[in-house]
């Protein structure tokens, strides 16, 4: 009688172990979400380029960091490389050293540029099946599946979005309100 509970839970913990087995090799989103996030990604970073003063865009808090046009174009040129290497598409911006391109950054040719990089992550994403979020692809030396690297590429917008913050407040603007749904 005794055995019955440790029975029954090796049971459950196997079943959950095959659940899990069948579950690891789907992706965990969907084509759509990931559309939705980065068109939500979009409009926030917009917002970011809307609220910054003309004379904020090549604004550096120390001498030694990035601008602000510098941190978007980073954004940028990272939004370029992420989206095609998930899709297949060649990277119309290859070999462009875009954080020293000094037609860029003005505020209008920045939030071109900016948006145009947003465009190009949509439409990659957008061009692929779910089941494609689950292949493989290679990342320099790494591999991943092309869900961890829309993933990856996401945080590193976030994270220069997010460092953008400071340099808005620096300039005694407020910045956009955070824009998670």
């Amino acid at each position: 009688m005794r055995k019955l509970p440790f029975r029954l839970a090796m049971t459950l913990l196997g079943l959950l172990c095959a659940f899990s087995a069948v579950q690891a090799g789907r992706p965990m989103t969907t084509i759509t979400q990931l559309t939705a996030d980065w068109q939500r990604a979009k409009e926030y970073t917009k917002e970011y380029l809307d609220v910054m003063s003309e004379d904020g865009v090549n604004y550096k808090p120390t001498p030694e960091i990035r601008s602000f046009a510098e941190q978007m174009l980073h954004l940028t040129a990272a939004n370029y490389n992420f989206g095609a290497m998930v899709s297949g598409k060649p990277n119309p911006m290859q070999g462009k050293k875009l954080e020293e391109m000094s037609e860029l950054k003005t505020k209008a040719a920045l939030t071109k540029a900016v948006m145009d990089s947003y465009d190009f992550m949509i439409d990659a994403v957008k061009g692929m099946s779910d089941a494609q979020l689950a292949e493989n692809v290679k990342m320099g030396q790494r591999e991943m599946t092309r869900e961890l690297a829309l993933a990856k590429a996401f945080e590193h917008q976030t994270h220069h979005r997010g460092q953008c913050t400071i340099y808005i407040r620096m300039k005694g603007i407020k910045p956009p309100n955070e824009k998670l749904f």
